[in-house]
């Protein structure tokens, strides 16, 4: 019995003593996790998530264009109101000046081009309430081939509130970009337009149809009931920056805001959000248009079909295609690669309430969208759009991304802890909080300790035997395969106060296949890093550091081939074969 007693005794000091060791190694395992997870900084886009297209921007309204294999993205700074609101309380609009700028060839890996400077580059423009600059919201873009002068031109519009829209021209994508006008395009004494007192004249949409004609779409904020006939749409002259003869009603029902115009198959496209009125009334519009469409529901995304834009008579109201966002939205229906996208904002915005849960914000703050990206399907024959699905996850990567060509820093599917600075360190008065850096000019990703940015699905194909990083600072350089310091793959040190090529033999095996995620962390210091690119296994053959180009090419950030970049302002990209017959890429000033 006394035995018994004591094996039994023996049994519960071991079961206590195994019970104390897994306690420990619970409590072990969670401090390890913890410690790996808090050396890197918090990111506030969901690890697997293409949505919001930026972790750290607060942008909206968003409209694009297609241009050399690369999709630009343009959007109201909400960021800019956001810092000068010191992170709290509702966005009201009145601090955006600016309008910010992304490109993507794969719809994942994003990069932030900066912003445009509006109020610098509309500073002289004549009575800022009535026909001058104010502010600049809800962008619209397009770009044709001019035959006569062998250039690309590039035209936004954007609204000073709602007293009328102005317009910018340019020569690639991100700029630079100047005023043609001293003064808003449309504004209220525009024929056909808004009367002063009446509706808003804003919310730009802007087409070139297939016969190279540019129309405009424009207006807003009528009464709330099922004609507000606040929507307009208005010819352009051949400049694309004069309107041309007046603007005409477009009878779109329920119509708020948020225009925007597409041809599809030849056939104007007109896409806009819908108000909140009563819909009692809708079966006595669906009988005198004979439209079998349902009544949409309030802040849906809506479209309408023409032939013949500046007849009233001729648009068909097709139904809604993009459900509500707890607010009004602001979309774009876009073509890329063969495929359509509803590009539009997150009026919920995903990333406040990820930021305000962590505490990085204060819970006052509101209002400040996230613009984000889901798949179209479009009938082209029939130019009929269906309803989309909204999704945080986003849109699949259409491509793996290359990292044998130059990639700037900025370019990245997700980040944490963060900054952006233009090449000039931001001396010219700006502040990079604000984001005041010109999108025309060269950028970097402004690195602490434990901060990182990462790019998904990278194509290492049989293997890269070196990376070059151009950096600044001081501080270690990381690059993993997962955010644990146990992911690191390679590492690069900086100990310079100017910008640095610093090139480092990698292990071939370890930098082969597709990787899902690289990441790039900073373990220690503080970097400013401009971009990256490996190069592949040299089978043994050492190459020769003279790089005297014999053959070069020279691009604008944007991709667009310079023919004189002696009269080029800012950062330019080199490509060339050198002495070897090695291509290489560069930039330089």
């Amino acid at each position: 019995m006394f035995f018994v007693s004591l094996h039994l005794e023996n049994n519960k000091l071991i079961i206590n003593m195994y019970k104390t060791l897994f306690l420990i190694a619970a409590l072990m395992a969670t401090c390890i996790q913890t410690n790996a997870q808090s050396s890197t900084a918090t990111s506030y886009k969901g690890a697997e998530n293409a949505n919001p297209i930026s972790g750290n921007i607060f942008c909206a309204d968003p409209t694009a264009l297609e241009y050399n294999g690369r999709l630009y993205v343009y959007g109201t700074n909400d960021h800019q109101e956001f810092i000068t609101n010191h992170k709290k309380g509702d966005n009201s609009y009145g601090s955006i000046k600016s309008i910010v700028v992304f490109s993507t060839d794969d719809m994942v890996n994003w990069t932030f081009h900066g912003t445009i400077d509006t109020k610098k580059i509309c500073s002289g423009w004549i009575n800022s309430w009535y026909k001058g600059y104010g502010v600049s919201w809800a962008p619209s873009v397009t770009w044709r081939h001019n035959a006569e002068n062998g250039k690309d031109e590039f035209f936004l519009y954007f609204c000073n509130s709602s007293h009328g829209v102005g317009v910018l021209k340019a020569e690639s994508p991100v700029g630079p970009w100047k005023s043609p006008n001293k003064e808003l395009m449309i504004h209220y004494d525009t024929p056909g337009a808004n009367a002063a007192g009446t509706n808003a004249n804003f919310d730009p949409g802007v087409t070139i149809d297939e016969n190279g004609v540019g129309w405009l779409s424009f207006g807003g904020l009528g009464p709330s009931t099922l004609m507000p006939n606040a929507a307009r749409i208005i010819k352009l002259k051949p400049s694309m920056t004069e309107v041309d003869g007046s603007a005409v009603v477009i009878p779109a029902p329920y119509h708020f805001e948020a225009n925007e115009l597409n041809v599809i198959n030849g056939k104007y496209v007109y896409t806009y959000c819908s108000n909140w009125a009563s819909r009692d009334d809708w079966s006595t519009y669906k009988n005198e248009h004979s439209t079998t469409a349902s009544a949409p529901g309030g802040g849906t995304m809506c479209y309408m079909v023409s032939d013949t834009p500046m007849d009233p008579n001729s648009w068909e109201f097709k139904g809604y295609y993009g459900p509500g966002v707890a607010g009004n939205n602001h979309s774009h229906l876009q073509k890329f690669q063969g495929s359509y996208y509803h590009i539009y904002h997150d009026h919920g915005s995903v990333l406040l309430d990820a930021m305000k849960s962590d505490g990085a914000v204060d819970n006052s703050a509101g209002d400040y969208r996230s613009i984000c990206v889901n798949k179209a399907t479009v009938n082209e024959s029939t130019a009929t759009v269906n309803p989309v699905s909204l999704t945080i996850a986003g849109v699949k990567q259409i491509k793996n991304m290359d990292p044998y060509v130059l990639q700037e820093a900025e370019t990245m599917a997700r980040s944490g802890g963060i900054e952006y600075e233009d090449i000039t360190n931001i001396n010219k008065n700006t502040r990079i909080s604000t984001l005041g850096n010109d999108a025309s000019e060269n950028m970097q990703v402004k690195m602490v300790a434990s901060s990182w940015f990462n790019v998904r699905k990278v194509d290492f194909g049989t293997g890269a035997a070196k990376v070059t990083v151009r950096a600044k600072g001081t501080g270690k350089l990381d690059i993993r395969t997962s955010l644990s310091p146990r992911g690191t793959i390679a590492t690069l040190e900086f100990s310079s106060e100017d910008m640095e090529e610093k090139t480092i033999d990698v292990d071939a095996t370890k930098f082969k296949g597709v990787k899902n995620n690289i990441y790039f962390v900073v373990s220690e210091g503080e970097l400013y890093v401009d971009s990256w690119q490996f190069r592949h296994e040299t089978d043994g053959i050492n190459e020769m550091e003279a790089y005297e180009p014999v053959k070069k090419e020279v691009y604008d950030l944007s991709g667009r081939k310079l023919t004189n970049a002696q009269n080029h302002r800012g950062m330019i990209i080199e490509q060339y074969t050198d002495k070897n017959g090695v291509k290489r890429t560069r930039k330089t000033f």
